[in-house]
């Protein structure tokens, strides 16, 4: 159907078209599109699972989002904010239900203040990773930004409301904030901390304020919605070493997970360490070689073992950063070799001097034998040398590619976006302690399921602070195949189900799986559904949105296809 037709059913008394026409009022007519294009591009997800809304509206500021949210109170017809609707693996810009009005806050990317002396800025959910390194940079401000590996073009709101964590000593993001300024669903305005007395002078600087402590509550969560916060900045270490750490078997991670514990919880290690299986490095720089698996939808294993040697990975690679004085960087070096010694790991501190050696060398060896896996650290050290040091870049999402029929898209990681790219990806995240036997155990978990679908089994492991360890456990699947995607999504549930059940909760979910955090009808929740009842009666903000009553009895969304298994390719 064409824009113009659509836009006219609206207008004809098609459903909302009253309320359209009252937010066009509110916020001008560009800002608001109902048109099929648009709908269709916000409903894309990489999960398989997407959801259509009834239009998508567009506020350039928090007065914007109070008319618009008194209008859906009105109009009852529910609000879904997203911040710029990257949110890959979980539900993307989708709604967890049809017929929401998407509120894409992207237009919202005002920095408003950056003080260089006390590291702190203060954004608005527009403001993306790459927009808010550009502003430091241009004005030779000696701070940096955490950075995650979801591509440049992300919000830093979007992901510290969703708990999401990057690289650097910062990395544990909602750790790293302070002042909160929420839209509630009465149109209210409510400043978190110190923020709402007159003149408070540290509502960015302590987070707490005086009396309860509300930020939390605005965290995974559909009770307000965040149109700015203030968020904390690195300054520039006077060092950083990244290092890399090859296991060369699988079972030999276990040892190097307990020699690293002691460090992170002494503060020798203090950037989020990331344990990543041989396929995130395999992925980085090519998608699946169907014309070498002989038919199969998984790596044979003597394949997977040749890529993994052009790769120069091992089964598992530990990186990392090391941040402060020459002196501090150069003792935490010797007490990471000391730590690892006894384990099977093999070290590489990468400083900017090494990664140019590498590379020179790397090209004197040519395209063959040694040339090409010293190529591929060197670039897989290379980004991971710039996300520490504050520089985003796209490189990370090239797992979410791999099932893809086109391979990576031209000029890749530039403007990247698995999701308008046609990818098939879910992720499941489950949280577990730092130890290496819960690694392993939780692996074992995950690769029967995985093997029984016919998957590659993506994994990382985060120290995403001192005593826990994040899981992102990847069903990256071709969705232009029909049968593939009915299996991923079997091995989806079947996996969400087992770690569920294992007491390896995840720390987020996507919208399929809201329904499913609950189980058990267990008191949180229940206290949950009245704080959402007393700021919210009417159900307009995001429902079912971490609401497992809202969000459907099934404890997955997708249509269940029996109770086995599908059959392998």
């Amino acid at each position: 159907m064409a824009e113009q037709d659509v836009e006219k059913d609206a207008d004809d008394g098609g459903r909302g078209a009253a309320l359209l026409r009252a937010m066009r009022a509110a916020v001008g007519a560009a800002y608001v599109r109902s048109d099929a294009a648009t709908l269709n591009r916000y409903a894309r997800s990489t999960a398989s699972r997407s959801t259509l809304a009834l239009a998508v509206v567009s506020p350039g500021s928090r007065a914007d989002v109070i008319a618009l949210v008194a209008l859906a109170r009105t109009h009852h017809t529910a609000v879904y904010p997203v911040s710029t609707g990257k949110n890959w693996g979980y539900g993307d810009a989708c709604a967890v239900t049809d017929g929401q009005v998407v509120l894409d806050l992207s237009r919202m990317n005002r920095i408003i203040l950056v003080d260089p002396e006390l590291a702190y800025a203060v954004i608005e959910p527009g403001v993306t990773q790459q927009q808010l390194a550009d502003y430091l940079h241009a004005r030779g401000i000696a701070l940096q930004i955490d950075c995650t590996g979801a591509g440049p073009d992300t919000s830093f709101i979007g992901n510290i409301l969703e708990r999401g964590f990057g690289h650097s000593p910062y990395g544990n993001r909602l750790q790293y904030i302070a002042g909160m300024q929420v839209v509630l669903a009465s149109g209210e305005v409510l400043d978190t901390g110190f923020g709402h007395y007159p003149n408070a002078r540290t509502t960015h600087l302590f987070p707490y304020g005086v009396g309860p402590f509300l930020d939390g509550l605005f965290s995974q969560s559909n009770f307000g919605v965040v149109t700015q916060l203030g968020i904390w900045l690195m300054p520039k270490a006077e060092c950083v070493n990244h290092f890399l750490c090859m296991v060369p078997a699988h079972a030999d991670i276990g040892p190097v997970v307990d020699a690293l514990r002691p460090l992170r919880l002494d503060g020798t290690l203090r950037s989020i360490v990331h344990i990543g299986n041989d396929l995130r490095v395999i992925s980085g720089g090519i998608t699946f070689p169907r014309d070498q698996a002989a038919g199969q939808a998984a790596l044979p294993e003597d394949l997977r073992l040749q890529l993994r040697a052009r790769a120069g990975a091992g089964a598992w690679t530990v990186s990392g950063a090391l941040y402060g004085s020459k002196l501090q960087v150069a003792a935490a070096r010797a007490a990471l070799r000391r730590a690892l010694r006894p384990t099977k790991a093999r070290s590489t501190f990468l400083t900017p001097q090494t990664l140019s050696r590498g590379a020179l060398l790397g090209r004197l060896l040519g395209i063959v034998g040694l040339g090409a896996p010293l190529r591929a650290k060197v670039g897989l050290g290379e980004a991971l040398f710039a996300i520490n040091r504050g520089e985003p870049n796209g490189r990370f999402l090239a797992g979410a590619y791999w099932r893809r029929r086109g391979g990576l898209p031209a000029g890749f990681p530039q403007q990247a976006n698995p999701a308008v790219d046609n990818c098939g990806l879910l992720w499941v995240s489950p949280i577990l302690p730092m130890r290496g036997a819960d690694v392993l155990a939780l692996h074992a978990l995950a690769a029967p399921i995985f093997a029984n679908y016919g998957f590659d089994l993506f994994v990382t492991f985060s120290m995403i602070n001192e005593r826990a360890l994040g899981g992102v456990l990847t069903v990256a699947y071709d969705k232009e195949d029909p049968a593939e995607t009915e299996r991923a999504k079997g091995c989806y549930r079947a996996l969400f189900d087992a770690v569920m059940t294992a007491g390896y909760i995840p720390y987020r979910v996507g919208i399929q799986s809201m329904a499913g955090l609950d189980p058990h009808g267990d008191v949180f929740w229940r206290v949950v559904s009245r704080i959402k009842a007393a700021l919210d009666p009417d159900g307009i903000i995001a429902p079912g949105r971490y609401e497992p009553a809202r969000a459907g009895a099934r404890v997955c969304q997708f249509p269940q296809q029996g109770r086995g298994p599908a059959p392998r390719a």
